[in-house]
């Protein structure tokens, strides 16, 4: 199968667009595409704006290194299915689409998942942070109980179209869950380890596969930060900070955050600061994290030249 051809300056990491390509396939597979949409650059005009007069539209920004965008997205799209028209789905990975990330950053925001709910061309701010299902629908219902008392909700949003290609009228049949369906479901209902024999399952099926390789690596990041206490990691990688230890969880803690830049750093920092057993174990765990990312990742690509320089 040919390469996606690579835009935008060359920077598109390829990773991203074959994992964005797989969840889309994914969502055709299981029919559950039919109010979800994927938008970009081009399209967000059409899909979101013009969309937005007939029927609400949520505008989920994500990119596929963000472990937390990859809990949230699930439900979003599992709670749109379930809206049936109600309101529309529209998927922005930020990594492929340059302009509409420049435009969260003129909005002042700084970090994904960011969720912006789009009624009548108008744009609000919804969810900045994933959150687990119960929070997400309680969410919605409060802010489209708002718009309605208010009236700024169409008339009829149930009668708008909220089929994509296919059409809401007549949705095709639901195929078999594919594996990185099961993988999606299961980290969506904190079943790491269902998650972790999916991934696992691929991985079977398609040795070296990059998008399993990272799910597999979330779920372990997963694990982990499961069994911390946040507020006590917090604590103690600033009152020790050459303990390697005590940085490797905080930046864990960062990274399940979506502050990425940050924990990759904390590492190379405390390699420099380290000798012996602490450094390789700050090392170690940089690796580790590297393997939640897109290998083209830039910020990836940056940490792995910053670890060279500190060990050499």
């Amino acid at each position: 199968m040919p390469s996606p051809d690579f835009s935008l300056h060359g920077a598109v990491d390829l990773g991203a667009r074959q994992a964005a390509a797989k969840k889309k396939q994914d969502r055709q597979a299981s029919g559950g595409n039919a109010y979800v949409v994927d938008v970009t650059d081009d399209t967000f005009n059409t899909e979101v704006v013009e969309r937005s007069q007939a029927v609400p539209v949520l505008v989920d920004f994500w990119a596929d290194w963000c472990g937390p965008c990859k809990q949230l997205g699930p439900i979003l799209e599992k709670l749109a299915g379930e809206a049936a028209g109600g309101w529309i789905l529209a998927k922005v990975n930020i990594d492929e689409n340059p302009q509409l990330g420049a435009y969260l950053q003129q909005m002042g925001i700084r970090g994904i998942p960011f969720v912006a709910v789009v009624v009548a061309g108008q744009l609000m701010p919804f969810l900045n942070g994933a959150a687990p299902e119960p929070q997400v629908r309680q969410a919605l219902d409060q802010v489209f109980a708002a718009l309605e008392q208010e009236g700024i909700l169409p008339e009829t949003p149930e009668a708008a179209e909220g089929a994509d290609e296919a059409g809401a009228e007549e949705p095709p049949q639901p195929e078999p869950e594919s594996p990185y369906s099961q993988a999606e479901d299961a980290l969506q209902r904190g079943d790491l380890d269902a998650a972790s024999a999916a991934y696992e399952q691929i991985l079977t099926d398609a040795p070296g596969d990059g998008h399993a390789t990272q799910g597999l690596a979330l779920v372990d990041l997963s694990r982990r930060v499961q069994s911390y206490d946040v507020d006590k990691v917090g604590r103690e990688a600033t009152e020790r900070p050459g303990d390697a230890e005590a940085q490797t969880r905080a930046a864990d803690v960062e990274m399940v955050s979506g502050r990425i830049e940050e924990a990759l750093d904390r590492l190379v920092q405390t390699v420099r600061r380290t000798a012996g057993d602490d450094r390789d174990k700050a090392r170690v765990h940089l690796l580790r994290l590297f393997d939640v990312l897109p290998p083209e990742d830039p910020r990836t690509v940056r940490a792995r030249r910053a670890l060279q320089s500190a060990l050499f």
